[in-house]
């Protein structure tokens, strides 16, 4: 298993109730350092506009190289300026939608330099809040043109499109697995696919193994994040802080259908040590996947095969060390 950060999980996060952040800032310096220092991690993920430009990509790249990262993935910041508040590549504006597909282009560019073969695409203010404000046939047709002209522009880039039900809009065009999948596939580019963000697929009420084989069986699953919730919101908490018998399944079918990309943490720990969130993340994956090895993974291949519900419950019991 590859293991990645966003390097803002390391910064000073900030809601809408707090809109200064509850943290000092710290430099991007300290941050690469701090994600160099979480054992098993080896890249980061870099948010184009925030912590890489045009002006300071050689420096970016040799700060990772420093400190023995690469870069997992950028993803073009199409969310937190106020130009995309009525969207990006779905923006009713002609000129809006040129700068959304100018801005992708960009971030592709920067990740070259940066030997990054991945673009995490989430068109966060793409989507709408109230009935008939959404014109779905002529968005469906600008998202296709647009992410096309994105892929087009440099086919050795992976873009991956990173689906989410709802915030900031009230409806996401990319909402779920099924529906980004068949987006992905209706482009006919080979290198547009689908990012799934596990707390994503929890507040659409996915089953994050289902979602990950449906993908993985169109080999249409680029790149993970992962982070926790309660299922109503994008909470992105510690992962396992609350689900666990899902996470099971999850890397059970990761590893029996053949993911190879990268597990990147995807958290906003607003109060907690930020470094502490992601270390705590990265060890549950790797201590679950560990247990499950040790107790054999063919006893999970006959779970699924046989289907008993009570045949399952043990082996989860035997899992935790339990009778």
């Amino acid at each position: 298993m590859k293991y990645s950060v966003i390097l803002g999980n390391l910064g000073n996060t900030c809601d809408r109730f707090l809109s200064t952040g509850y943290k000092q800032q710290p430099s991007k310096a300290q941050m690469v350092r701090q994600a160099a220092s979480i054992p098993g991690v080896s890249a980061v993920e870099l948010v184009e506009n925030w912590d890489v430009t045009a002006q300071n990509v050689s420096t970016v790249r040799r700060m990772l190289k420093d400190n023995g990262l690469a870069c997992s993935s950028i993803i073009p910041d199409l969310f937190s300026n106020k130009r995309w508040g009525s969207g990006s590549f779905t923006a009713r504006n002609t000129a809006i939608r040129r700068k959304a597909v100018d801005a992708v282009k960009q971030a592709m560019d920067l990740a070259a330099q940066l030997s990054c073969k991945t673009i995490n695409l989430w068109p966060g203010q793409d989507g709408y809040d109230y009935c008939f404000q959404g014109d779905f046939v002529r968005a469906h047709d600008w998202l296709l043109d647009g992410i096309i002209a994105c892929a087009n522009h440099d086919r050795a880039m992976n873009v991956a499109l990173e689906y989410k039900c709802k915030e900031p809009r009230t409806h996401s065009y990319f909402a779920r697995a099924a529906d980004t999948l068949l987006f992905a596939l209706e482009t006919g580019c080979p290198n547009v696919g689908v990012t799934i963000d596990t707390g994503h697929a929890m507040a659409a009420g996915e089953n994050m193994a289902e979602a990950a084989s449906l993908l993985l069986r169109a080999d249409k699953l680029f790149h993970l994040h992962f982070n926790d919730n309660y299922r109503s919101w994008d909470d992105d908490m510690i992962v396992g802080t609350v689900h666990f018998v899902e996470y099971v399944e999850l890397l059970y079918w990761l590893n029996r259908l053949g993911y190879k990309g990268w597990y990147s943490m995807d958290q906003y720990p607003y109060r907690e040590d930020a470094r502490g969130a992601l270390n705590g993340s990265v060890r549950f994956i790797a201590g679950l996947w560990k247990k499950m090895q040790a107790l054999g993974l063919e006893k999970f291949d006959q779970a699924v095969r046989d289907g008993k519900a009570v045949d399952m419950s043990t082996l989860i019991r035997n899992l935790l060390g339990m009778r």
